[in-house]
């Protein structure tokens, strides 16, 4: 049983779908199984289709307005770099209303109803291929990963947008008497639940280089600190899921594919810049093809056990 999991990483999953776009269509893998969580989730249906042109659409034009209906940062150029700083009339607005984050992702929401159909849903849930989405209860402090053979369109749909939000940055979403946000935020490589359903042989995708080339400059604002905390815990827990992946692949002699970015692509996922994310896309696919044609099945570097 073959498994692709994607991990989270904001704007940073036009690369995975190059990835996945060499992988399904060169390298010709037929998987058995799809785990997202986060970008991950939005990028799984599309691929457990075999609708990579429809998913390539989405990414290569999408923008803050496609995400955000309330977004809580403005993108400046200094010097040729991007530089986010806090949109202070949004936040305050969003308190007014009495939202508990500082932004909202609905727009973000209805793309996602738009772009997977009724009729793919059904599609997808008749099939043989199983597309798991993760997700992060607040209420009971615990990660939740919801299949498309138990839910309904509109609950699935839901389910894509809520491992996509990331929280406090976007929406919190109250779903079933519980608080839900992004699953990365307690599964951002879900290698684990992969191989407890079953997975023998898994491809992961991770939206971060396998060896800290990062040196953050010091946050200029709020703002700034606020991400680069979380993207310090975040680091965290990927290093512990690869960790835990690894593991347990060991115990059940499963074979683990690992697909790192080689470099570092942003220092800031939620700024989606249409440009970049097309560019990303062809670096996946680039990079996912060299890493293909250098390895041989013996080669010790391609399996990781």
């Amino acid at each position: 049983m073959r498994a692709l999991v994607i991990s989270g990483g904001g704007s940073k999953g036009a690369f995975a779908g190059g990835v996945a776009q060499f992988l399904i269509q060169e390298a010709n893998h037929k998987y058995d199984l799809f785990v997202g969580t986060s970008t991950g989730s939005l990028l799984i249906s599309h691929l457990a289709l075999n609708k990579l042109d429809k998913i390539k659409r989405i990414y290569s034009s999408v923008n803050q307005k496609s995400i955000f209906n309330s977004c809580p940062f403005v993108v400046k150029k200094k010097h040729g770099i991007d530089i986010i700083a806090i949109n202070h009339w949004n936040v305050v607005k969003n308190f007014i209303k009495g939202k508990k984050t500082f932004g909202e992702s609905e727009n973000l929401r209805h793309l996602i109803r738009e772009s997977i159909t009724q009729n793919e849903f059904n599609e997808l849930k008749q099939g043989l291929t199983d597309v798991v989405v993760t997700v992060s209860n607040l209420s009971l402090n615990q990660v939740e990963y919801k299949s498309i053979n138990d839910c309904t369109y509109d609950e699935f749909c839901d389910w894509i947008w809520i491992s996509s939000n990331y929280a406090p940055f976007m929406s919190l979403v109250k779903k079933n008497g519980c608080e839900y946000a992004d699953g990365g935020l307690g599964s951002l490589v879900p290698i684990e639940e992969a191989l407890k359903r079953g997975a023998t042989e898994v491809d992961v995708v991770v939206l971060h280089t396998e060896v800290n080339y990062l040196n953050r400059m010091h946050s200029r604002n709020p703002f700034e600190l606020m991400t680069t905390i979380f993207s310090f815990v975040l680091d965290r827990i990927e290093n512990q899921n690869v960790r835990i992946g690894k593991l347990v692949a060991n115990q059940k002699d499963a074979i683990i594919n690992f697909y790192y970015t080689p470099a570092v692509l942003t220092t800031n996922s939620l700024i989606f810049n249409k440009e970049r994310m097309t560019l990303w896309w062809k670096r996946g696919y680039l990079y996912a093809k060299n890493k293909n044609e250098e390895t041989s099945p013996i080669d010790p570097d391609h399996q990781d056990r």
